[in-house]
Parts: C-alpha cells; structure tokens; sequence
C-alpha cells in the first residue's frame, strides 16, 4: 500500500509539471518563512530608504539630487554605462558565440576566464589597475611622460567598470546558444547565406532575450558598482565620483538626507531592473521551452 504522505502531487505549470511531496502546511510555512525574510531584509530597507530620503521634506529631496555634485555624480554613472554595457555586449556576444558554435584549442580557458570576475574581490581588480597605471605603477612613468591619465579619471572608472560586469552577458548567451546547437546555423549556410547572415538573421534572433536580460543585469551592475570603482576613482567630487560613491560621501558628511535622497534613485533604478528582468525571464524561459521542444 502506498504511503499518501510520499505520493508526489503534480500540477500544472506554465512551463511543465510541478512535482511537490509536502503537504499544505508544510508548504504553507516554507512559503511564509520566504516571504517574511524577503520583507525583513528587502522591502523594509528599500521602504526605510525612500522614508529616510523624504524625512526633512520633497524640497530638499529635490535641491539633493539637482545639486551640482549629485548631478555630475549622475552623468558619469550614466556615462560609465553607457560605454561598458555596449562593450561587454560586444565581447559577451563574440565570446558566448565562439564557446558554443566553435571547437578551438584553449576553449575551456576562455570560458574559464570569463568567471573570473566572479572569483576576484572588486576591491582587488581596482587595485589592479592602480599598480597597472598609477603614478607608481608599472606603466605610470610612460602614461606621465605621454599626458595620458587613467586611474583617478574617466578611463580608469570605465576599465573597472567593464573587468566587473565581463561575465553578465556571456554567461547568460553561453547555455542557451548549447542547448540550440548549430542546426540552424547549418542550414542556412547550406542555403548559401555567408557568416555574417548567418549570424544576424539565424544566430542572433534566436538568442535575443537571453542578450536583453543579460544586457539589463550587466547596466544594473555598471551603475550600481562601487568597490573597483572606489579604487580607481580617486573620490574626486565632481569630476570622479559615482552614484554610489556620492553616497558614501555625503553619508560620511552626516548629510543624510541628502545620501538616501540620491541612494533612493539607486533604488528606483533597482526597481526598474527588476521590472525589466521579470518581463525578459518569462521572455527567456518561453525561449528555452521552445528550444528545447525544437
């Protein structure tokens, strides 16, 4: 006889059948116990955020995020982004297609080199570039003498920025471009299309959510950096400091209205992303269902 306790209960799902073994009750508090830690540790600080941020009032919420500093702060956000994410993009894209499409030797290097970020603390990667091309560093002298200056300016923030965000775009390409295999690829190189029609009318239609959901998680990262960015910044107000580091200090400078009034566009920007994000998983999952059905 067949314990009821053990019997796994299917139902439907939007994308299959869930196979669940727990009674109500225990799924009941499983649920409940996700959903409490979740308004612990997410929502009531992300709703402490905007209360702190309107405490002394919407005046000066406003006078703090137009505030010269906390505006050129934004600029140079956007403008990291703006040259990151299309960076990474590129090399994502080439690297996720070069893994997945192709047998070369040193293979499993790259794709173990595209992790590495992941294994290197961004404090570290900033203090790369620091002993790279500080004025004490290995290429400093030759930088000096040519007038080029990287850390404490633009460039600096920018090759941070990019080392940090490397694996977002590839790492969500890599998987999906396997699983489709080079089939379609194949035959329309056996209908006489050349390699690069190949590529955007057959490779890069079939993997264009994953590319937008990985393109969204890599600008969310590039803006909200703040590690690398710290190290190569040079904190100077005005000219080198982030969103994120603009924060810190007006936080150190007990402003702090004015630190969560700019850390809360932080936080819509989060929101935003994680909008996004939701939109393009189902997108990505209906993908992968219909790969996998081909």
């Amino acid at each position: 006889m067949t314990d009821v306790s053990l019997t796994p209960v299917l139902r439907p799902g939007n994308h299959g059948t869930e196979v669940t073994t727990e009674r109500w009750p225990v799924r009941a508090l499983l649920i409940g116990v996700a959903v409490v830690f979740l308004a612990l540790f997410l929502l009531l600080p992300l709703a402490a955020v905007f209360v702190e941020a309107f405490r002394v009032g919407a005046t000066a919420y406003f006078d703090a995020i137009t505030e010269p500093d906390a505006l050129a702060a934004v600029r140079l956000t956007l403008l990291v982004a703006a040259i990151a994410v299309p960076a990474n993009l590129v090399f994502g894209l080439a690297a996720a297609w070069a893994i997945a499409k192709f047998e070369f030797r040193g293979k499993s290097f790259l794709n173990a080199l595209i992790d590495l970020p992941f294994s290197v603390s961004p404090v570290i990667a900033g203090l790369i570039y620091v002993l790279l091309f500080g004025a004490q560093g290995y290429l400093g002298p030759y930088l000096q003498s040519h007038d080029i200056q990287i850390v404490f300016a633009l460039p600096g923030i920018v090759l941070a920025t990019i080392f940090v965000t490397v694996p977002f775009v590839a790492r969500e390409l890599v998987p999906l471009m396997q699983e489709q295999g080079t089939q379609d690829e194949e035959a329309a190189l056996s209908l006489g299309a050349s390699g690069w029609q190949t590529f955007f009318k057959v490779t890069l239609p079939n993997v264009r959510w994953a590319l937008l959901y990985g393109v969204v998680l890599c600008n969310a990262r590039a803006m909200g950096e703040f590690g690398a960015v710290s190290v190569v910044s040079g904190h100077i107000r005005g000219r080198t400091n982030t969103m994120p580091l603009h924060v810190e200090i007006l936080y150190n400078e007990y402003n702090f209205a004015a630190a969560f009034a700019v850390a809360s566009l932080l936080a819509l920007l989060a929101l935003l992303t994680l909008t996004i994000k939701v939109t393009l998983e189902w997108r990505y999952a209906d993908q992968i269902a219909a790969t996998r059905r081909h």
